[in-house]
């Protein structure tokens, strides 16, 4: 599908890769992984056509299209939204205009060898308007959408009036639709909530076609790569699994590498210590010429930089009441806008709690209530000692343009975090240089990190966070997940990163439709509770306030059982978009392999067909076998047609 033959990259005499090759095969899924800097950007940028190699080529299959989308830059102004991600049907469009065209001629038209002409054209694209999907066109961009986040509501709005990550999901939708042969995909979960990133896993896990990937969420990638290609020194090293084994199978690699370069070190150094003790004997000169010859033919092993384990812990604060903070029949609205009506809510000491729900479902809005901010009706109260800190989306604009980076985090560090302001700084992708560029110069995702590094700072016991693994790489991810874990207080917090939520949560409160719903345990708990509802719609109603022991020991006793029936009806469906695809692939091989026969069989049919006997016979002979292999393929397609009914009596 895709081949990057003896491909190298510079910049400003700097080597991203060097004479690299690399090979993607058709609907395989990779990730690209490496430390920041490490060129992945650049290398899909070069892939998509945006940039020049500096040597080598790219190879690409016969009719492969490639389709980019970036981590942001990309705005959509000046039609509807449905109008726009229609766009992704351009030619399918034009084919739709060409037959209504037709269509007013032939009714103009009162007969003759040019009707027949026109019907013959009509024919052939009405036969390419159905191949290419163009009956379902409307209905897959609906789905589209709506997997993306988009309610019907939406889709007549001017795509002006949406945001930035909003304008990302319109660009990815587009992208989604005009079904690539090589998809690139850069942080395409950036703007996604937790719903969205769920269906968007499980379209790509259903891709036709290739894709690579780059992506900061654990979760995602597991779910979606079976394949890592790592950017290091250079050079692409492939891992055929996912990025948690990806994560062993390197540690395991790096281990032998050392082992094998500590062999190497030793033997140098034997064949160096020979040459020294003999370079000056006559009679050992052609050994010592022999050992020079061997040590400048050997590879030297080069080790990846072991990063630095940068590990910190939350300043101590006092310890809180065992109530942190409870609301009582809590509202809040926006205008006519009902956000939250008469929610009751209690939070203990020592919780994770992390809220979820759809975009705008009101989660910001709850996490700004229990800060303190905007409350309209109903009661807040603070448990004994509660110290309380939040850090919201927009937290980056309270920060001082004018000072450095350093200059910012120091402002605000107690002294004896000072000596540790550089790790943490270096936790958060801070390191070297810049640390002392001006805050003002810095991008929304550095202004963020930055922002979230001030808050680790201060004596708090209560964390409200929400979404602070935006703009995080997995390394910084897992820097503030582990001193969360740690940290001795209470958290509430937002994210839409899987992994982040279920090693962190011990509870998860869901807000929609204006109430709460509270689950015990983490992300993939939830999962499961829903599904136990969905199972059960007249059970016990869930509660609303803090989780029972009950009800975490029912989740628990269900557990295995609904992972296994979730995972079997995941294989049924995988089963059946396999089924499907094949179906259609013979389908097409049929219809090529009879257009063929067709074609043979005219050419048989001329009358001066056997004056050459020898090309006769080839033709002959195509033709049997030609016939053989539509039977085949008739008789697979029959077999396919089968397994639907034995699937659908099942």
């Amino acid at each position: 599908m895709l081949h990057l033959h003896n491909f190298s990259k510079e910049f400003n005499g700097r080597p991203i890769v060097s004479n690299i090759n690399w090979h993607l095969k058709k609907g395989e899924r990779v990730g690209l992984v490496g430390e920041n800097g490490a060129g992945k950007t650049t290398l899909m940028r070069i892939i998509a056509g945006q940039m020049d190699p500096s040597a080598g080529a790219i190879l690409l299959a016969r009719g492969a299209t490639i389709g980019y989308l970036p981590q942001d830059g990309i705005v959509s102004h000046e039609t509807t939204l449905f109008a726009e991600v229609m766009t992704a049907f351009a030619g399918l469009q034009g084919i739709e205009k060409e037959l209504q065209l037709l269509g007013l001629r032939l009714e103009a038209m009162g007969g003759g060898e040019e009707d027949e002409e026109l019907l013959s054209r009509l024919g052939d694209l009405q036969e390419q308007f159905r191949l290419g999907g163009g009956y379902s066109m409307e209905s897959e961009a609906g789905t589209v959408l709506r997997g993306l986040g988009f309610s019907p509501a939406d889709w007549e709005r001017g795509c002006a009036e949406f945001s930035g990550g909003w304008q990302m999901r319109i660009a990815l939708a587009k992208l989604l639709l005009q079904k690539p042969y090589v998809l690139l995909l850069d942080e395409p979960t950036n703007h996604l909530d937790i719903e969205a990133r769920n269906w968007l896993e499980e379209y790509l896990t259903g891709y036709p076609h290739s894709v690579i990937l780059v992506s900061h969420d654990r979760f995602f990638m597991d779910e979606v790569c079976h394949r890592i290609t790592e950017v290091w020194n250079c050079a692409l090293t492939d891992y055929h699994c996912n990025y948690s084994k990806y994560l062993l199978q390197r540690e395991e690699r790096i281990a032998r590498l050392r082992e094998t370069k500590r062999r190497q070190d030793e033997e140098m150094q034997k064949i160096e210590d020979f040459i020294s003790r003999f370079r000056y004997k006559a009679d050992k000169a052609a050994l010592v010429q022999s050992r020079i010859k061997q040590l400048e033919k050997m590879e030297r092993i080069i080790l990846p930089p072991e990063r630095k384990r940068i590990r910190f812990n939350f300043p101590v604060a006092q310890k809180s009441g065992r109530i942190v903070m409870e609301l009582k029949n809590v509202s809040k609205s926006y205008g006519e806008n009902i956000v939250l009506d008469g929610i009751d809510l209690l939070v203990e000491r020592g919780e994770k709690i992390c809220l979820v729900g759809h975009n705008g479902a009101g989660k910001s809005t709850l996490m700004r209530l229990l800060a303190g901010h905007g409350l309209q009706s109903g009661e807040r109260s603070t448990g004994h000692n509660v110290a309380v800190d939040l850090f919201a989306q927009d937290q980056s604009i309270f920060l001082a343009g004018e000072r450095s980076v350093y200059e910012e985090l120091l402002a605000d560090a107690p002294f004896d975090a000072v000596p540790g302001l550089r790790d943490i700084l270096g936790a958060f992708l801070f390191s070297g240089d810049d640390i002392h560029k001006k805050v003002g110069v810095l991008s929304g995702g550095e202004r963020n990190r930055l922002a979230l590094a001030k808050m680790l700072l201060r004596p708090v016991n209560l964390l409200l966070m929400d979404e602070p693994t935006n703009h995080l790489d997995l390394f910084s991810k897992e820097v503030l997940l582990e001193a969360l874990k740690s940290f001795s207080g209470t958290v509430v917090f937002v994210s839409h990163d899987r992994y982040f939520i279920d090693a962190l949560s011990t509870r998860v409160v869901e807000v929609a439709d204006g109430g709460i719903r509270s689950f015990p345990g983490n992300y993939e708990d939830y999962l499961e509770k829903l599904g136990m509802m969905r199972l059960d719609p007249g059970g016990e109603p869930l509660p609303v306030c803090h989780p029972s022991g009950s009800l975490q020991q029912a989740v628990v006793s269900h557990k295995e059982e609904r992972l296994q029936r979730r995972d079997e009806e995941k294989q049924k469906q995988r089963k059946e978009r396999s089924r499907l695809k094949r179906v259609a692939e013979v389908e097409k091989e049929i219809e090529e392999a009879e257009e063929l026969l067709l074609f043979l069989e005219q050419k048989m049919g001329d009358p001066d067909f056997f004056k050459t006997t020898a090309s006769a016979k080839t033709v002959v002979g195509e033709h049997a076998t030609l016939i053989q292999s539509i039977a085949g393929l008739y008789a697979e397609w029959e077999m396919l047609q089968e397994d639907e009914a034995s699937s659908a009596s099942n």
